[in-house]
């Protein structure tokens, strides 16, 4: 009897490689775009890696810290340190934690940076009782509805106001307009993100429902943090009574090694907020260390901030020189995948630039916007960024792409530049939540372990919910403010 095959879904590099082809198709039929060659295709992943560089050997950098620290015992009995002491009340780590994510999304664009979270976030869900869906959530919805709701991100709203006054000297900005509506959209979907997966996480808690992993996800869940945490600890280990039932050895030295990780972390955040254009100057001779000032540090300064704090938490850790070496490579290599998911994500961006695909969608449809109602334009502007954020998903490349176009027709019709400027960030950053072609979805979602499919099946109705609500929001403000 010949056996039943079973059906499995694409992988993340199936998915991206088949969305690459496909992009690159469409440019031979479309008029006025060059058509992408075999040649294109071919280099598109290496050109994307080029492109990716620096976050790509951030997100190594940032594995091979992670890999010293599991090394020395501290994030795993920390966690379960945490969990045990959080036993019956573990659901307020949900909105607490997404709080704070949503405040690194409005306040500075948290994405590519919310990669060095996946891995503590998760672990501590699936030790709580979780399953790694709610982990990911967590992080990526957090940070996503804080980028929707931006009030100072210097990658979206500085950048489209840069874009739009270099363009139009004569309109004025009211930055005081962007901050209200920025709030009143962050809260808002804040809000129902939090709804949604504390609703899930307590389906998932109380075993009142299946959750919607896979077999293929929950056995790499369990490989992942069930057999490694075994093998560390040289006993069965299940995820949640071990951790709330065992008795702990959480050592000074290992809160010691917490305590690296927390200034790294924090290091991080306040390193990647522009202070100074926000008149605030106390980092302003912060550039010992890496030569450049707090608030000014990126990719670069991170990977040499966290190659150093490797070393010191190795060494806190009492680690052996050739432990620390070992554990900082294999942590590296762990991140690898994750590398190659950013890489080939930014090289279908590449492709549909080089060709000039999104130049052309862009030109279309802004002249079917010219005469309509100030309703029907924040409509049509939002469907449209929809579409061309799946296509340029950079809000900052975005902002400078379209924004001097949609935001000088907003002017000339006698609409608000401002709200036309909320509409790119929200629409960006909803189509942010769930494209394949970001590579902050599939970088986070490969940590995970969670396949994009499933992903988009637990985050549809968020975001239907989502637009329905931005919308709302956005049409009010036009119909108010113009």
């Amino acid at each position: 009897m010949r056996k039943k095959m079973e059906f499995r879904m694409p992988t993340a590099y199936a998915i991206l490689l088949t969305l690459l082809v496909v992009v690159s198709v469409v440019t031979i039929f479309v008029p006025g775009v060059r058509s992408a060659s075999l040649s294109d295709v071919v280099m598109a992943p290496v050109n994307g890696f080029v492109s990716a560089l620096d976050v790509a050997i951030f997100v190594m950098f940032l594995g091979g810290f992670l890999g010293v620290v599991n090394k020395s015992g501290a994030l795993d009995n920390g966690i379960a340190a945490v969990v045990r002491r959080l036993k019956g009340n573990e659901m307020l780590l949900i909105p607490i934690l997404m709080i704070l994510f949503s405040v690194g999304g409005t306040t500075y664009g948290m994405a590519e940076e919310s990669i060095a979270f996946y891995s503590l976030i998760v672990a501590t869900m699936v030790a709580a009782g979780f399953d790694t869906l709610v982990g990911a959530a967590i992080i990526m919805l957090g940070c996503g509805v804080g980028v929707i709701g931006s009030t100072v991100n210097p990658f979206a709203i500085s950048a489209a106001v840069d874009a739009i006054k270099g363009a139009f000297p004569d309109i004025e900005i009211n930055q005081t307009i962007i901050i209200v509506i920025g709030l009143i959209l962050w809260f808002s979907s804040l809000a129902v993100a939090i709804f949604f997966v504390m609703r899930y996480a307590r389906k998932v808690k109380n075993n009142t429902g299946r959750g919607l992993l896979t077999p293929r996800e929950h056995e790499a869940a369990h490989k992942t943090y069930h057999e490694e945490s075994a093998a560390e600890k040289g006993a069965d280990f299940d995820a949640v009574s071990a951790v709330s039932e065992k008795s702990i050895e959480f050592t000074g030295r290992m809160k010691a090694v917490l305590v690296v990780f927390a200034i790294a972390f924090g290091v991080m955040v306040v390193s990647l907020i522009p202070w100074q254009n926000f008149g605030i100057t106390i980092f302003k001779n912060t550039s010992l260390l890496t030569g450049a000032n707090l608030g000014e540090w990126y990719f670069k300064e991170l990977q040499a901030w966290f190659f150093l704090c490797s070393i010191i938490a190795g060494i806190i850790g009492k680690l052996h020189e050739s432990e620390i070496v070992q554990s900082f490579v294999s942590g590296a290599a762990d991140m690898v995948g994750v590398a190659l998911i950013i890489a080939i994500s930014r090289g279908i961006s590449v492709i549909m630039g080089s060709t000039g695909l999104d130049m052309f969608v862009l030109g279309k449809f802004s002249g079917l916007l010219s005469d309509v109602s100030p309703t029907v334009f924040t409509i049509g502007t939002y469907v449209v960024y929809l579409g061309l954020s799946f296509l340029i998903p950079s809000s900052s490349g975005l902002a400078a792409a379209s924004i001097p176009t949609f935001g000088g027709l907003a002017s000339q019709l006698g609409l608000s530049p401002e709200v036309m400027i909320m509409i790119f960030c929200a629409a960006n950053g909803l189509v942010n939540l769930i494209t394949p072609t970001s590579g902050v979805v599939m970088g986070g979602l490969a940590i995970s372990r969670l396949e994009w499919m499933t992903w988009v099946k637990f985050a549809l109705k968020v975001l239907g919910v989502l637009l329905v609500i931005n919308l709302l929001v956005l049409c009010a403000a036009m119909v108010i403010l113009s």
